[in-house]
C-alpha cells in the first residue's frame, strides 16, 4: 500500500513539474467591452495553463478598466484607441508566458475547456500555432473578403475561419510576426507563418457566442482585412503570379496598379507633389483602358472563331480573372481611403485607417493637399517646463495659434512651434502629460486630438489690430455646438471677432487686466449688445449671428472670458 502512494506521490511530482516547464499568458484586447469582459479574465485565469492574464484598455469610455481589474486582470491602458492590432501588440510587449493566447473580450460564453483546447496543441509539440474555428450565426467579412482573396493570392490557405480572434501562439514564434495596428492583425499573423511554414493548426471549440456587428462596423474591418491581404500579396511576391497571362493582363494590372500608386501619394507620399500623384493616376487609367479594350478586342476575336467555345470561354475566364481581382482591389482601396470622408464649407477631410487626416483645402487657399498626423507624445525639451511644442497641423486642429496659453491643472503652457526635426511630434511637459493622461511615446490621431485636450481651458489671442491685444478665455470641445458670433468694436469701429458656444451664464469682461463688467447671456432672451465707457473710449461686445463652434467661451466660472489690453486705454 505504501509502494503505490510513493508512486502517485512521484507521478505529481512529475507532472507538476513538467507544467511548469513552460508558462502561459493570456491577453485580451478591450475597447468598451464593461458587459464581458470580466468573465472572459475570470474563465481565463480559472484555466490550469495560464500564469497570467492582461487586459489591454484600448481608450475605452465605459467601466472596462474597472471590471477587469475587479476580475483580477494585470491592466494595460491606452490613452486612446488605437486599434485591435495595437492592443495586441502592447499586451504582448508587456507579457512574460512563453505561450501568448489571445481572447477577444466580447465572449460570452467562453469556458476553460476551449481555452484548454487552444494551449494543448503547442503543449503538445503539435503546432506553432492554433487558430480557432467555432459555430457562429455568420462570418460576412470572412465569406465575402478574406476568403476570394486568399483564394487568389493564398490559396493553400485552407482554413474555415481564417479572421478567428481566438488564437494561440509559442512566444519565439510570435516575434518573428508584424503585428498590424488594427483588424488585419489576426489574418496577417496568418500569412506571415504560413509564408515562413510554421506549423498552424485549425481546433474547433464548438460554439461560441459574441456581440453582431453592425454594417459600418463590418466596413471597417473588411477594409483593413483586404489591405492587409494585399499587402502582405505585394509583400510576399504573390502579384508576380499574374507575369505568365499575357502582356494585354499585366499592362491591365500595371495601369490600375499605377492608378492606386497615384491616388496613394496624393494623400501620403509628402515627398511628391500632389500633381505628380495626379499625372500618375491618369496615365495609369489611360494605360488600364488601353489594354483592357485590346484585350477584349482579341477575346472576341479568338472566341467567335473557336468551335469549342465553352472550353475556350473558361480559359479566358480563368485569365481575366486576375484583372477583376486587381479592379476589386483598386475599389477597394479607394473606398478605404474615401470611407471617412466629410465635406463643409468647401473643405473634404478624409482620415483613412492608416490614422493620418488630409484636408483638402478651397484652392484660394495656400496649401492644396494638408496631411495631418498622427502624432507622437514625447518629454518637453530641458528648460522648458512651462512651454507645449506641437506641429503647425495639431496647432489648426486645435482651433489655437502660437503664442495662446492653455491651462492643464491650473498651469498655464504657452503654445509653441515644433522644431524641424519633430516631424509630428507634440512635447509636453510631465506635469500635463499626467492630467492629460497620455505617455510618451503614446501615438493619437489627428482626429482623437481634440479628445486629449477636451475640455482644457485656453486664452487665445484674436486681436488684428497693431496696438491693441484682445485675449479670449475658451475650453476646447470634442464636438460641434450651437454658438455665436462676437464681435468688439472700438469707438464704432470693429476690432476683432470671436467664435464660440456661448451658454446660459455670466460672463466677465477685462480692460488691462482689471475686471469692468459682467455680461449676462441667454438663449431665450438674447442681448444683441453690450456696452463699456470706458475714460473717452466706447467698447461695444456684440453677440451676433449663430453659428457652430468647436470652442466653449469661458463663463466667470471658468475664466476670464474677455481681456481688452491697449496702451490707448
Amino acid at each position: 500500500m505504501y509502494w503505490l502512494i510513493l508512486i502517485m506521490v512521484i507521478l505529481l511530482c512529475v507532472l507538476k513539474g513538467r507544467r511548469r516547464d513552460f508558462s502561459v499568458s493570456v491577453i485580451i484586447p478591450a475597447y468598451n467591452e464593461e458587459k464581458t469582459v470580466a468573465n472572459v479574465v475570470k474563465t481565463a485565469k480559472s484555466s490550469s495553463y495560464v500564469d497570467e492574464v492582461i487586459v489591454v484598455d484600448d481608450g475605452s469610455s465605459d467601466n472596462t478598466y474597472e471590471e477587469a481589474k475587479r476580475a483580477g486582470a494585470t491592466i494595460i491602458r491606452h490613452a486612446s484607441n488605437r486599434g485591435k492590432g495595437a492592443a495586441l501588440k502592447t499586451g504582448f510587449k508587456h507579457s512574460n508566458g512563453d505561450i501568448v493566447v489571445f481572447l477577444d473580450a466580447d465572449l460570452k460564453n467562453i469556458t476553460t475547456a476551449k481555452i484548454d483546447k487552444m494551449i494543448k496543441p503547442i503543449i503538445e509539440g503539435r503546432a506553432d500555432i492554433t487558430k480557432t474555428k467555432f459555430k457562429r450565426r455568420a462570418g460576412r467579412v470572412t465569406e465575402l473578403t478574406a476568403k476570394p482573396l486568399l483564394r487568389f493570392f493564398f490559396p493553400e490557405i485552407k482554413f474555415e475561419q481564417p479572421l478567428s480572434g481566438q488564437f494561440a501562439a509559442k512566444r519565439s514564434v510570435l516575434e518573428r510576426m508584424k503585428f498590424e495596428d488594427d483588424y488585419g492583425v489576426d489574418v496577417g499573423i496568418v500569412l506571415d507563418a504560413d509564408v515562413q511554414g510554421l506549423n498552424v493548426k485549425e481546433v474547433d471549440i464548438g460554439e461560441l457566442e459574441h456581440d453582431m456587428a453592425s454594417l459600418s462596423d463590418l466596413n471597417i474591418v473588411a477594409t483593413e482585412v483586404v489591405r492587409t491581404i494585399v499587402a502582405r500579396a505585394l509583400e510576399y511576391g504573390r502579384i508576380t503570379m499574374m507575369d505568365s497571362m499575357g502582356e494585354s493582363i499585366r499592362m491591365c494590372i500595371l495601369g490600375l496598379s499605377l492608378t492606386t500608386l497615384g491616388i496613394f501619394s496624393i494623400f501620403f507620399i509628402r515627398a511628391l507633389p500632389p500633381t505628380v500623384g495626379i499625372i500618375m493616376g491618369i496615365v495609369g487609367v489611360i494605360i488600364a483602358a488601353y489594354y483592357l479594350v485590346a484585350l477584349l478586342k482579341r477575346s472576341y476575336y479568338v472566341l467567335s472563331r473557336s468551335k469549342g467555345r465553352l472550353q475556350v470561354l473558361r480559359s479566358f475566364v480563368y485569365m481575366h480573372f486576375p484583372i477583376l481581382i486587381s479592379a476589386l482591389i483598386l475599389v477597394a482601396m479607394i473606398s478605404a481611403l474615401l470611407g471617412a470622408v466629410h465635406i463643409d464649407e468647401g473643405k473634404i477631410s478624409i482620415e483613412p485607417n492608416p490614422g493620418n487626416l488630409i484636408i483638402w483645402k478651397k484652392n484660394v487657399e495656400n496649401r492644396t493637399f494638408d496631411v495631418r498626423g498622427p502624432y507622437t507624445i514625447d518629454s518637453a525639451f530641458e528648460g522648458e517646463n512651462d512651454t507645449i511644442r506641437l506641429p503647425r497641423e495639431a496647432v489648426d486642429t486645435l482651433g489655437l495659434n502660437y503664442g495662446d496659453i492653455v491651462y492643464i491643472g491650473g498651469v498655464g503652457y504657452t503654445l509653441r512651434e515644433s522644431r524641424p526635426s519633430d516631424v509630428n511630434i507634440i512635447r509636453i511637459p510631465a506635469n500635463a502629460r499626467e492630467v492629460l493622461d497620455v505617455n510618451v511615446g503614446d501615438v493619437i490621431r489627428d482626429s482623437a486630438l481634440r479628445k486629449v485636450f477636451n475640455n482644457i481651458f485656453v486664452v487665445r489671442k484674436i486681436s488684428g489690430q497693431s496696438n491693441i491685444t484682445i485675449e479670449n478665455g475658451v475650453l476646447i470641445e470634442d464636438n460641434d455646438k450651437s454658438g455665436r458670433e462676437v464681435n468688439i468694436y472700438l469707438d464704432g469701429k470693429k476690432i476683432a471677432t470671436a467664435l464660440g458656444a456661448m451658454e446660459n451664464g455670466s460672463y466677465s469682461i477685462y480692460i488691462n487686466g482689471m475686471h469692468v463688467r459682467t455680461i449676462y447671456f441667454s438663449e431665450s432672451s438674447p442681448r444683441e449688445n453690450y456696452t463699456i465707457y470706458w475714460g473717452a473710449h466706447i467698447i461695444t461686445v456684440e453677440v451676433g449671428k449663430p453659428i457652430k463652434s468647436n470652442m466653449r467661451f469661458a463663463t466667470i466660472e471658468d475664466g476670464v472670458f474677455l481681456n481688452i489690453i491697449s496702451d490707448k486705454f
